[in-house]
């Protein structure tokens, strides 16, 4: 059973039913392929991650060394909610991304935790990611939220690009939430 499944079942008390929301799905896009994250990953991941102008703008710059990188690592692999990101044409390992946070009775997930190869900076390869990400999780809730640290610029102008709208901050980690909204469904 997936995190969401559990958290899930644990809110409404009653384990009678399972939620359906996915935190792992298989995403493929025409940039992008997207599949849960696997410990044998870790390699592939922090010869992408050890180049440190990934983590220039990020609060968390430790991410930048093995150490730091390996707890990270572990820490993504615990949230069931990881996924490896993959360049679809190569195959090669590109970076990652994660859902966490998912609230059913609100009907909100958490997209973050992106990092991607600065060969695949520039806007189409995440903006895909992101949209196939943001695809999935409407399926299931009405809105995303991103949290963004107040000095990452980079990743606050990223996000946006696809759409999210600064909702509040900074709150008491300097984070800065932002929000993309599902289009409302016509009622029949």
């Amino acid at each position: 059973m997936k995190r969401a499944e559990l958290l899930s079942q644990r809110s409404r008390g009653d384990g009678a039913r399972r939620m359906m929301f996915d935190c792992q799905p298989v995403l493929a896009g025409r940039l992008v392929h997207a599949r849960p994250l696997r410990g044998d990953d870790l390699d592939a991941l922090w010869a992408v991650a050890s180049d440190p102008l990934i983590w220039e703008q990020h609060p968390a710059k430790e991410r930048g060394t093995l150490d730091g990188f390996r707890t990270f690592f572990d820490e993504s692999l615990a949230s069931a909610g990881a996924l490896l990101v993959t360049d679809a044409s190569s195959g090669a390992a590109i970076g990652s991304s994660r859902f966490d946070r998912y609230d059913e009775g609100r009907r909100e997930v958490e997209i973050g935790w992106t990092y991607l190869a600065r060969s695949h900076w520039g806007g189409a390869y995440n903006g895909e990611l992101k949209h196939l990400m943001l695809r999935h999780a409407f399926r299931f809730v009405d809105s995303v939220l991103f949290y963004i640290d107040v000095n990452n610029i980079r990743s606050q102008r990223a996000i946006e690009r696809i759409g999210a709208l600064l909702e509040s901050g900074p709150d008491e980690r300097d984070r800065l939430r932002y929000r993309i909204t599902a289009t409302p469904r016509p009622t029949q």
